[in-house]
């Protein structure tokens, strides 16, 4: 990889030399996030023309305690709820959304730890390898199968351990990533998964995502080759269980979050531009761009869609931390409160889609050509956002959603895959 911009190299030296006495608490966490924003913003742009991944963006992380911020107290963490998480998640995306994107899996491995009312060894482990600053990725889906969801790796006992074989792709976050969760399916054809070392001999993590937006979130291709796997590194998949739903829930919002990071970002392009770079049309009656009323009416367009998106946003992180609450309790109508945390994550993701991507769209109605010069890099918002969009096709999301509000239909709500 590229060497990375000095500013943020240094940062994250920084971070390293200061190693901390004790593991941050909440509200260190959440005071410092502005500042660990503000170091891995710079060039963030320039990074992706470029194609330089943000490996010291994650060693900031690491040394921040991020990571660390859903595992309860109980559990010796700092005990952050769903809703400083989003917010952790969008003021990340601000600054660089693939950084934010990147921690999609380790946020949904978290949640499960947080959840786990009787932990295993194996995720007793996990919450000790994340109090430590470590993060995770994952390796779910694959390529070229009949439908997305089916595997073909496969894990096979050989002698007292066994070996994983296979080829998965949107590997979000791995490449950052100290541990990853692998998908496959055993002898007895049963889905399991797999906790194993991103830097175990056998997995080759690649470079190969081509997609036109979020280029940097490592969501290409982990090859998997004979790779050990011991007895105590495999869970069943439990995805269908009440904590996998809701999780596949928080799974969208980060997403989600991550569009609102976006919009904060157009929106300051937007106004940057404005004020710093743009001047009046040949027809405007304006001295100054800034003083061009067309010109405020956009930026007016795009405050108020991102007012709009976080308010939205904020308002389905407290519906998730609902279930969550109901799940850690066992509250009597936990199954209900976990579908509508499902159903609030679907619909807060439509109106959101359509009020991000037109805000995209209308930020080059602040400048004329100039705006869409390439070393400004604007066209990156629209291309980021469309790209998360694209993740699960928001036709069905619809559908889906109008089916309960018509027949109470549940199916797809209740199947932990998606919504």
């Amino acid at each position: 990889m590229n060497a990375f911009v000095t500013p943020l190299r240094q940062a994250a030296a920084a971070q390293e030399s200061a190693a901390p006495s004790a593991r941050p608490s909440r509200t260190d966490i959440l005071s410092g996030l502005p500042q660990l924003a503000a170091a891995i913003a710079p060039g963030a742009a320039q990074r992706e023309l470029q194609r330089e991944a943000p490996f010291a963006a994650f060693e900031l992380l690491r040394a921040s305690g991020i990571g660390a911020l859903r595992i309860g107290r109980e559990q010796g963490g700092p005990g952050g709820s769903i809703a400083d998480v989003i917010e952790v998640v969008a003021t990340l995306a601000a600054a660089d959304s693939n950084v934010a994107h990147a921690l999609r899996t380790h946020f949904n491995t978290t949640e499960l730890l947080r959840l786990d009312r009787s932990p295993s060894p194996l995720a007793q482990r996990q919450i000790g390898w994340v109090l430590e600053g470590k993060l995770f990725g994952g390796a779910f889906t694959e390529l070229g199968t009949a439908r997305a969801g089916i595997s073909t790796s496969t894990l096979r006992r050989e002698g007292e351990h066994h070996r994983l074989n296979g080829k998965k792709y949107y590997a979000t976050g791995t490449a950052y990533a100290d541990y990853f969760n692998v998908f496959a399916v055993n002898a007895q054809e049963q889905g399991i998964t797999a906790v194993i070392p991103v830097q175990r001999e056998g997995v080759r993590v690649l470079d190969d995502w081509d997609g036109m937006g979020q280029r940097l979130t490592a969501s290409g291709s982990v090859e998997l080759d004979n790779v050990l796997v011991y007895d105590d590194e495999i869970s069943p998949s439990s995805r269908e269980q009440l904590p996998g739903r809701h999780a596949s829930a928080l799974r969208q919002l980060i997403l989600v979050a991550t569009a609102a990071g976006i919009v904060r970002n157009l929106f300051s392009d937007a106004r940057h531009y404005v004020l710093h770079l743009g001047r009046p049309a040949m027809h405007s009656p304006a001295e100054r761009s800034r003083d061009d009323h067309f010109v405020q009416a956009v930026v007016g367009e795009l405050a108020a869609a991102r007012y709009a998106i976080d308010q939205l946003v904020a308002e389905n992180a407290r519906q998730l931390d609902l279930g969550a609450e109901a799940l850690l309790l066992e509250h009597d109508d936990t199954e209900n409160i976990v579908l509508q945390g499902a159903l609030a994550t679907a619909k807060t993701q439509l109106v959101v889609s359509r009020l991000a991507l037109n805000a995209a769209e209308r930020l080059f109605e602040v400048g004329g050509a100039s705006a869409t010069s390439r070393k400004l890099n604007l066209d990156r918002h629209w291309r980021n956002l469309r790209t998360i969009f694209s993740h699960n096709p928001l036709l069905h999301k619809s559908r889906v959603v109008g089916d309960y509000e018509l027949n109470g239909t549940r199916t797809h709500l209740e199947e932990g895959r998606v919504f």
